[in-house]
């Protein structure tokens, strides 16, 4: 593992500061990015509080982190103006040598369709089966409009690789010819095109499930059954009737059956 993920409210506020002391002089080998936006009193796009927020963050950690993060803008309920200048805010900062580069990371994206920003060089959403066909439809919408040079998820599991609901279904169906697959292994990689994303941001302090995750890159995913999948949550949210949700249901169950996959 080479990347490190975190942003600068993670444990109340003191995230950077135990990655530096944790970390010790490891840190260097990894790539770090993280994100601002945040701050004690409440979620803030002000230029002046982004700048100082990226400032302290090369302060805590000890070093300028590869990647900066503008982290949900949606909760300031941004217009263009607003989102554009706390974009300009971090695309200078990495000009200042603040950061290696700069982006977004949204966790709701629909208010975000349709703004104009410029263009960040990694955009990070929500991936896989537990999103919603609209978060989805939005995070396709802002990929588009704004272009960015890469496409990160995050959150594959909505949380928690142990929820009940990774046993109340397989998806496994999701690869084509992976038998040895795990469950956990079918659900995090499916998340690569759920959207299509190049990275995908998983939390853990087991160093087997992340053996266990870093081994499903090496399956491949089924991308008819993905497209099977996306119409059914778009019928859903246009509102199917019962009979062709059944028959959608029952093509990927055929279609499980003929790749293979446990």
């Amino acid at each position: 593992m080479t990347r490190l993920d975190t942003a600068s409210n993670y444990l109340r506020h003191r995230s950077h500061e135990v990655l530096r002391a944790t970390a010790g002089d490891l840190l260097p080998r990894f790539s770090v990015s993280t994100k601002v936006g945040y701050f004690p009193e409440g979620h803030s796009l002000a230029p002046s509080r982004l700048v100082e927020a990226a400032e302290r963050a090369v302060g805590d950690l000890g070093r300028e982190p590869e990647l900066l993060l503008l982290h949900n803008p949606e909760h300031s309920a941004p217009d263009a103006e607003a989102l554009a200048q706390a974009c300009t805010v971090l695309a200078d900062a990495a000009r200042a040598g603040l950061c290696g580069s700069w982006g977004v990371s949204t966790w709701d994206p629909r208010s975000l369709v349709g703004l104009d920003a410029p263009r960040p060089d990694v955009l990070m959403v929500r991936a896989g089966l537990l999103v919603g066909g609209d978060i989805l439809e939005a995070a396709e919408a802002v990929v588009e409009r704004w272009q960015p040079s890469e496409v990160w998820g995050m959150s594959p599991f909505g949380g928690n690789a142990a929820e009940a609901v990774w046993e109340r279904f397989d998806p496994r169906i999701f690869l084509r010819d992976s038998p040895s697959a795990t469950r956990i292994q079918a659900a995090f990689r499916s998340a690569y095109g759920l959207p299509r994303v190049d990275a995908v941001a998983v939390g853990t302090d087991d160093a087997g499930h992340l053996r266990e995750l870093t081994e499903a890159v090496a399956y491949e995913v089924d991308v008819d059954v993905v497209s099977q999948y996306r119409r059914l949550l778009h019928a859903r949210q246009t509102g199917p009737s019962t009979a062709s949700s059944r028959s959608a249901v029952s093509r990927a169950g055929t279609r499980r059956g003929s790749s293979g996959s446990a």
